[in-house]
Order: structure tokens, then sequence, then C-alpha cells
């Protein structure tokens, strides 16, 4: 059972400040020991229909400067586009509150720089989303390193794409000035954050090249990265937004063996770990499978872990604003030697 759950008290109250598709599975996804207070969005319809989901209790507002101001909200969780999710989640820190706010965190670095100060001084709990930190494959995988299982990590390659939808290049996400950039920020942000986090380490080579191969839009729909560690550890990364059957794949390479995590579940395929042990004679591995076939719990178990550090008052191991900023910055420097082809 997770921690949160046998907390003890009144559940912490959460606004919610987006309530398009990603802030109706947040909403969705919250522990007993929170409760939706409230909900805002531009668009008041999507904001009541986020109540009715969970039964219509919650306070309705279009206003989010309004709404992180309220007494007796506790946390805002932030599902907003890009462009928004720094200056609400300031405004949000300024006011007392903890915040969840979606990943990237930012369009650009300099958005949350100047988060840390603030997050210092009132001495909230500030989380990024990076929710796949969270799928079961990739918290196993992560036991299995810890563990020793595959010896010192050398490498990790991974690929993470969807095809879009008709008119999916009008949409804000192919809007530079909102989105801040395309699928390298998109998906290709959950691989860097990924890699960073399985590597132990921060890349000092970057290489990328993007280009927009399919949709009619100002940013890319697909990113090739080639980054490498101080000690030479390596990642081969590829974000597509012309993908045409979904996929997640992410393997992870060590002296010893190697992990691969395929789907992410829905459609993506069910989520499978595969450990590929070496064994002394080389020549083919021993391999041992597991499968969860199971509902996303990645939002559950994020969001568990948020409310129950915020209950707490203390961190722990968890996806925040320094690491949001790391990955921003590799981001930005790719975007900086490496304009579309």
């Amino acid at each position: 059972m997770n921690v949160s759950l046998l907390q003890t008290g009144p559940p912490m109250n959460v606004a919610l400040i987006g309530c398009g598709g990603v802030g109706m599975k947040r909403a969705l996804a919250l522990p007993p020991n929170a409760r939706l207070a409230v909900v805002c969005d531009v668009m008041a319809e999507r904001a009541r229909a986020v109540s009715a989901a969970l039964g219509g209790a919650a306070t309705v507002e279009e206003d989010w400067r309004k709404t992180v101001s309220l007494p007796g909200i506790d946390a805002v969780v932030v599902a907003t586009t890009n462009n928004l999710l720094a200056p609400i989640a300031k405004a949000a820190v300024q006011a007392g509150k903890h915040v969840l706010a979606e990943k990237p965190g930012a369009c650009r670095a300099e958005e949350l720089r100047p988060l840390l100060a603030e997050i210092e001084a009132r001495g909230v709990i500030v989380r990024v989303g990076f929710n796949h930190r969270y799928h079961p494959a990739i918290l196993k995988a992560k036991a299995l390193c810890e563990a020793n299982a595959l010896g010192p990590l050398t490498h990790v390659r991974a690929r993470y794409g969807h095809g879009g939808r008709p008119g999916y290049d009008r949409e804000w996400r192919g809007d530079p000035a909102i989105a801040g950039g395309g699928e390298l920020l998109d998906q290709g942000s959950h691989l860097i954050d990924l890699s960073r986090w399985f590597l132990g380490s921060s890349f000092t080579s970057i290489h990328g090249c993007l280009t927009t191969a399919f949709w009619d839009m100002p940013v890319e729909d697909n990113a090739f990265l080639l980054l490498r560690t101080s000690s030479g550890q390596i990642a081969q990364l590829h974000a597509s937004w012309s993908e045409w059957k979904n996929l997640f794949s992410f393997e992870i390479f060590g002296r010893h063996g190697k992990l691969e995590i395929n789907g992410l579940g829905g459609s993506y395929g069910v989520e499978r770990l595969t450990h590929y042990q070496m064994s002394r004679q080389m020549g083919p591995p021993d391999s041992t499978s597991w499968e969860w076939p199971g509902p996303d719990l990645s939002w559950h178990r994020e969001l568990a872990d948020f409310i129950d550090d915020a209950r707490r008052g203390h961190h722990r191991a968890s996806s925040d604003v320094a690491n949001a900023i790391s990955v921003l910055e590799l981001i930005e420097s790719v975007y900086a030697k490496s304009p579309l082809a």
C-alpha cells in the first residue's frame, strides 16, 4: 500500500488549473487523502466537466490568478499549455501552495530558475510531472539497476512517438509561442529525463538533428539525439510525431546484461519489461519477462507521492525543478545548435 494512504487527518484541498485531457487524468488520479476543491480553466465548460466527473463538488473558476490565492487550498496541480506552466507555478508558490506542474515545466529554463529561490523561501514542495518514472516497468527496471543486475551501465537507446491526428499541426503544440518547441520538448523531454535518471549523470556532449518530416508546422515533428556523459555513457534517443503506430521503447545496457521496456498501456501496447542476463559463456542470454496489462496508474502513483511529500513537508527522490531546468537546458542546446532541416 502506498504510504500516503496510511496518512491520518483531513484530506489536502487541491486546485486543478487546466482542465483539458491531461487535467482530467490528473483529477481522476487524486489519492483518497486529497480532495479536488477547485477546478479552473478559461473554458468554464471544461472545468465543469472535470468537476462533474468527480461528483460535482469542486468549485469552478476561470481566473488562475484568483485560484492560486484562494484560502484553504493546500496544493495546486497545473496542467495548462507550456507557456503558462511556470507563471502559474511561481504565483502558487508565492501564495504558499505546494505545486505539481506538468512536464516540461516551462518553455525555457530561464522561466523556472527564479522559482528555486521562491521554493526555498516558502518551504513548499514543487514537482514537475515526469510521470513516466512511475510506470511499473520503469520502476522495476530502476530497482534492477540499483541492485547491480546489469553491472556498470554503458548506454541507453530509446524511441517514443505517435502519429498525431487530423489537424494536429493546427493545435497548440504546433505553435512555438505557446508550446515553446515541438516533439523534442513534448515526448522527447520524457526520454531525456529517464536517461538522466537511469544513468545518474548529466550529459556533457550533446548532438541533435531536428526535422519537420510530415506536419505543416514551424516546430520539429522528429528529434534525434546522441548524448554522452563525462564518463562515456551514451544515450541514443528518437522522439517522433510521425510514428504511425504508437511506440514506446526504452533499453538500458550494462556490462552484464540488458533491460528492454516496451509499451505504456493503451494504444502503446501492453507494458512489458524483459531482463536479458548475459551468461558466462556469452551466446544467447537468459531472459526473464514481466507484463503489466492493467490501466496506466503512473498518474496515480506520482500524485500519491506528491501529496504524501506535501503532507509530510519533505522531499524524497523525485523529479523536481532543478531536474526540469537541466532537461530544458539540454533541449535549448539542441535547438540552438541544430536548426530545423
